[in-house]
């Protein structure tokens, strides 16, 4: 499969609105980190995650096949979780209320990066198998 751009943000945004939603919750009964809290930085991972998406796509216009290695595609989560940190120590996450430990949010976004990686590269692929063969588009 060679995901287009639109199936690849129709991806991101479902499996963050289910698996990473469910790992959020999980994660902010255990982290000191309140439930609006967590979802806020939840969804500023959603939103500065399309902004990769339109930069992974043009660097994948480079590569003879268009598409990232699997293990790239796991890689991927250190630029994004460095930048929505730096964003949310500058204060630039709107609605973050609470303070924020480096190391909570290093938990809470490694945790969600690897459940979505692991959900995409492994039961998404059974359980929607047109997902596959339509680029990477949910619907």
């Amino acid at each position: 499969m060679i995901p287009t751009l639109a199936g690849r943000v129709q991806t991101r945004v479902f499996v963050l609105a289910t698996v990473g939603a469910v790992l959020t919750a999980l994660l902010a009964l255990v982290l000191p980190v309140s439930f609006a809290d967590a979802y806020l930085v939840l969804l500023a991972a959603a939103v500065v995650g399309l902004g990769w998406e339109v930069l992974y796509h043009l660097l994948m216009q480079f590569r003879w096949d268009k598409d990232w290695p699997t293990l790239f595609g796991l890689l991927t989560g250190v630029p994004e979780g460095l930048l929505l940190w730096v964003l949310l120590d500058l204060g630039l996450v709107p609605g973050v209320e609470g303070p924020l430990t480096w190391w909570a949010f290093a938990v809470m976004f490694a945790a969600v990066w690897l459940g979505q990686w692991l959900f995409v590269n492994g039961p998404m692929r059974v359980l929607f198998v047109r997902w596959r063969l339509r680029g990477g588009r949910v619907v």
